[in-house]
Parts: C-alpha cells; structure tokens; sequence
C-alpha cells in the first residue's frame, strides 16, 4: 500500500546471500529489509503486462476456491494497483450476497481506516495512486468485523512472516484483526523466501497465495 522508495534495486534470485564467516565455511545471510524489499520491486517491475495479467487471472480463480474466503461474511481487502498482484476488480470479485466487503483507507500517520465498498461508483482515486472507497469511515477497529483479510505484500517466509512495503499499515491493521480470523496475502511466484526479518511490530498471516503455487497455509 505504502510507497517507500529505496536505493539500488537488487534482485532477489534467491532468499539468502551466502557468506564466508571466519572459518570458511559458507553461512546463510538474510538480507535486509531494504535490500530484499528494493530487489523484489524490481522483479514486479520487470513482469510484463501479459504476465500480470494472467497471474491476475489465476489469483482470482484460486481465491475463489479458498474455503475460509467462500463462508466469509465480511471481508477486508484492497484494491490491487501498479504491480501489485491481484485482478483490478477483487473487491468486487469478493463482494456477493450476504458478503461486505471492508477496504482501507490510508491515514496521514500510515494507520488505516475503513469503508464499505458497495460498487465499482463507490471508489476514488486518492494519494499514491490508491483507489479508496467513498462511503462513511468505519474506524481503524472496523477491520475487526472481518472474518477473512486479503492483503498485499511483497514476500513471506515459511513462518507466514509478511514483507510490505515500509509504512507499517497492515502490521497495524492485522494487529486488530480477530485470532480466527484468515489471513492471506496475495503475492507472484517467485515471492516466498527463506526469511523476513521481523520486527516486534511485524505480524504473520495465515496463508499465502500465488498464481502458480495455489494456497500455501503457515501454522496451524
């Protein structure tokens, strides 16, 4: 959601650099947040159109399928933009009968508020070139109400561990999310890594999705 714009761009081949440590022998590096962060913006930013746009595709479908996501009678999501995965339309994809769909609505501190989407009408663009609904705000808390949250992200580890993008909102956010609540973060191929270096503040989700890898659960 956030737009943190960092140094270099790297690539993230892999999920560890390898270092020597004293003795020679080779040891696993995490990279930072930083440096993990700038080189996955630069493999979305390589994707072609085609290829977003069928992983687009295959997200929708696969999301679908997700049980905790079909009995769902309110669900927090977003509206995908620029590289991030998921079809353009996913809250009206998750809308239906007997379902409300809750999207946020970023703060001047980071933070997000919430609002009902009722309808392709009831968005509008605001800053950072998001998407937001236009109907009363609920509150910070409102995402409470959810029984299923689709968020973006960047990368997760085997932990369910999420990289964003630096601002902090969702680890806010799934903060106040109900402990039965699910959680899924939708991401491309390529983006599950071997750590995240977390953070107290950070929080895990659930599962992850991808267009390739199908449902992929963390924990119990």
């Amino acid at each position: 959601m956030n737009d943190d714009r960092h140094a270099a761009p790297r690539r993230a081949d892999g999920p560890a650099d390898i270092h020597a440590d004293e003795t020679g022998a080779g040891v696993p590096h995490v990279p930072s947040k930083t440096v993990l962060r700038a080189g996955l913006l630069a493999a979305r930013a390589d994707r072609s159109g085609e290829e977003r746009h069928a992983a687009a595709r295959a997200l929708a479908e696969r999301l679908a399928a997700v049980p905790e996501i079909a009995a769902a009678r309110v669900v927090a999501a977003y509206v995908p933009v620029g590289s991030e995965p998921g079809p353009p339309d996913l809250p009206e994809l998750l809308r239906g009968p007997g379902c409300r769909v809750l999207l946020p609505v970023l703060l001047p501190d980071n933070d997000l508020d919430w609002a009902e989407y009722t309808g392709p009408e009831s968005l509008h663009r605001a800053g950072r070139g998001l998407h937001e609904p236009a109907g009363p705000r609920l509150g910070p808390d409102a995402v409470a109400e959810a029984d299923a949250v689709v968020l973006p992200g960047l990368a997760v580890d085997g932990g369910g561990m999420r990289l964003g993008r630096g601002g902090g909102s969702y680890d806010r956010a799934l903060a106040r999310v109900r402990p039965d609540a699910f959680t899924v973060v939708l991401l491309h191929d390529g983006e599950t890594v071997a750590e995240v270096p977390a953070e107290p503040h950070d929080r895990p989700v659930r599962a992850a999705l991808t267009p390739g890898g199908g449902l992929l659960r963390f924990g119990s």
